[in-house]
């Protein structure tokens, strides 16, 4: 089964409160080149937005795998976890 075929056995019930926040916009312009969340991420949660010059974070993609707490070298994205009865569910655990 493919990866794509396994994220579409999650549910998520969506929070309309995004539970990750890029810390500061300006270390994702000027210091940050290579932008490894929108590539490492598995859910495509960050999504790099060349006019607006900003991350646009699509929260609600989430699979609350934490990936995003180690992705970052400057340490500017905050994640925590979904509040109570929102965020995914796991069909099969």
């Amino acid at each position: 089964m493919s990866v794509d075929d396994r994220l579409g056995l999650l549910t998520y019930k969506n929070d309309h409160e995004s539970h990750i926040k890029i810390n500061n916009h300006d270390v994702c312009v000027n210091t940050c080149k290579d932008k490894p969340c929108t590539v490492l991420c598995p859910a495509a949660v960050y999504v790099w937005n060349g006019q607006a010059k900003q991350i646009k974070v699509q929260h609600e993609n989430c699979i609350e795998c934490g990936g995003c707490r180690m992705i970052c070298p400057y340490h500017n994205i905050a994640c925590d976890w979904p509040r109570g009865g929102f965020g995914v569910s796991y069909k099969y655990g």
